[in-house]
């Protein structure tokens, strides 16, 4: 069985404690920890499987093997590889993050089970011999670009859930407006609802759940806005109805009132990535560039592009 071997030294301010107290502490979830006593070497000191309620002593090498694979189920059928585009930025044995690329979805639906994400990741890892669950930390839409981080292991992809549920995870996004911004720099704090009677479109209603978008004009030209934008809370389409609501749709929103057709997407990039290494503790960061379309929609608008300024 494929699995992820961690193997920890225990220091002076570890002796004493339980092997449980030990792994909580380092975001070992629950479902984890029960996988991990079902397995005979899923918990072992030296070469000697132990129990959760183990004390443990200074020098003890623990060792936890946390299997990579799982059902594998996903829109009512098995997740298939298929050979697609797929850009990896940065892999390591935890975590790999990749450059999603426009009119792609991140995961199969019941309408679009192929030609997503997880079957171009579910290809790569089968190519290099690894079993593999799809594991999105988050998600883009379809037609946006850009980064995203999936976790390869069950513990991995936990910890970095919780990372973004307590906003340990930091992402901005690039995006070209049609229209201008009140200001330079400013935040929106307004709610965002389903529409009633669709099952895609979101809209500002008082009754929704919160969501807060932080954002910086970057350039002005030609009436079209590029702004990089900072999510603190990750409500779905949230950027592009917050634009709207401000009355600057994202250029080649359709569904948000941009009538811009010199795109066949909306203009909206994951441009950088930062997070700690769920084992390692390291901080981590990424950026992606525009892609070409979006880079050409600024040189036609002649609309200046700074990849210094984050």
């Amino acid at each position: 069985m494929d699995y992820r071997k961690i193997v920890y030294t225990i220091g002076e301010e570890e002796q004493g404690k339980t092997v449980l107290t030990f792994l909580k502490a380092r975001g070992y979830s629950s479902r984890v920890l029960g996988a991990l006593k079902r397995n005979p070497y899923g918990i072992t000191i030296g070469k000697k499987r132990v129990n959760v309620s183990k004390q443990l002593k200074k020098g003890d090498l623990l060792t936890v093997r946390v299997a990579n694979r799982e059902s594998q189920v996903a829109a009512g059928g098995q997740l298939r590889p298929l050979a697609l585009p797929l850009s990896v930025l940065f892999e390591d044995e935890d975590v790999l993050v990749v450059d999603k690329p426009p009119f792609m979805p991140t995961h199969p639906s019941a309408g679009n089970r192929d030609h997503t994400l997880a079957n171009a990741v579910a290809y790569y890892m089968q190519e290099r011999g690894r079993e593999f669950v799809f594991r999105p930390i988050h998600r883009l839409d379809k037609n946006t670009s850009g980064l995203i981080l999936l976790g390869k292991n069950a513990h991995s992809a936990g910890v970095l859930g919780e990372d973004l549920k307590q906003k340990r995870i930091a992402r901005s996004y690039l995006a070209v407006l049609r229209g201008t911004l009140p200001q330079d720099e400013g935040t929106i704090d307004a709610p965002i609802a389903r529409v009633p009677g669709s099952a895609i479109a979101r809209r500002i209603d008082p009754a929704g759940s919160r969501a807060v978008t932080h954002y910086r004009v970057l350039a002005e030209k030609n009436g079209y806005t590029l702004t990089r934008l900072w999510l603190e809370t990750g409500r779905t389409h949230q950027i592009r109805v917050h634009m709207a609501y401000l009355g600057a749709p994202v250029a080649g929103d359709f569904l948000y009132g941009s009538e811009e057709a010199l795109l066949a997407r909306q203009a909206l990039h994951s441009e950088t990535l930062r997070f700690t290494q769920p084992v390692s503790g390291e901080r981590l960061f990424f950026r992606c560039p525009l892609p070409e379309d979006l880079q050409n929609l600024l040189k036609e608008k002649e609309i200046p592009y700074e990849t210094a300024d984050i």
